[in-house]
């Protein structure tokens, strides 16, 4: 028999005890059914968790998995399920991906432990949704031909590489210069409405899908009642200038913005 530990997605606010029932009939992370755990008989802060293989949790194999793309992308997809499943009906703080514990009463006492902490920090962040702010740079990629011949003819093969290599440059720079102006731009038009920002790493490798490099990779604490102007406004930070994207999207469960606990050691843990 599989030994399982517990798998925890996020904390939340379950004022009328009714959140159950937006997980009934969802699947976890490896199909498994979520539930919550709670700290009391009547606590008002839970944590929404479920099974899962220890086998696939243990540190080495974990580290093996979180490099595999596709199991990366069953459990990052199963974690988001929840915690938006969860978010469509209250304010949530959705925990680290691969967050476990031994067992459901590890979970009960960390929630006992951080209880105040979780009711303050779910209390600022009601009504108030992350939005992901990122800018890319679409300079011309360098090429080692002229894309056209040089417009003066007595040019020798050689000064028109160097002059189509010069242009090139030139573009990518003034590109580049852009970016900073709608960098600039964006903060300004946030600055209006958000009331916090994490300056994210900035997407490269697998992780950089479509076209152009991303510089700048933020998230915004934006309210709800300011969510439409946020996205007006700094959706038209990049007007007028070409070579540069900004794409903004959301909204989304506050990820960035929670603090979440560690995770539990799987072996060892005090009892």
């Amino acid at each position: 028999m599989t030994e399982v530990i517990s798998y925890a997605y996020a904390v939340a606010k379950d004022d009328d005890g009714s959140l159950a029932e937006a997980l009934t009939g969802l699947p976890g992370v490896a199909e498994a059914p979520v539930h919550l755990v709670r700290a009391g008989d009547r606590g008002e802060v839970v944590v929404a968790v479920s099974p899962v293989p220890e086998q696939d949790f243990q540190e080495s194999a974990l580290r093996a998995n979180l490099e595999d793309l596709d199991w990366l992308e069953s459990v990052a997809r199963a974690h988001h399920r929840v915690i938006e499943a969860l978010a469509a009906r209250t304010t949530v703080l959705p925990l680290r991906l691969a967050t476990v514990y031994l067992d459901d009463e590890r979970v009960r006492r960390m929630l006992a432990a951080r209880q105040e902490a979780f009711a303050g920090r779910l209390a600022d962040l009601a009504a108030h949704t992350e939005w992901g702010v990122k800018i890319y740079v679409e300079a011309p990629a360098p090429t080692d031909r002229p894309a056209a011949p040089p417009a003066d003819d007595g040019l020798s093969p050689g000064r028109a590489y160097l002059s189509h290599r010069k242009a090139q440059r030139h573009a990518r720079d003034d590109a580049y210069r852009d970016a900073e102006e709608v960098a600039r731009r964006v903060e300004a038009a946030a600055r209006g409405h958000a009331v916090d920002r994490v300056q994210h790493r900035v997407q490269q490798g697998e992780l950089a899908r479509g076209p152009g490099e991303n510089v700048v990779n933020d998230a915004y604490l934006v309210p709800l009642r300011d969510a439409e102007s946020f996205r007006a406004d700094v959706t038209r930070a990049a007007e007028g200038l070409s070579g540069v994207r900004v794409e903004v999207t959301g909204p989304w469960a506050p990820y960035s913005f929670a603090t979440p606990p560690e995770a539990e050691p799987l072996k060892g843990a005090a009892p």
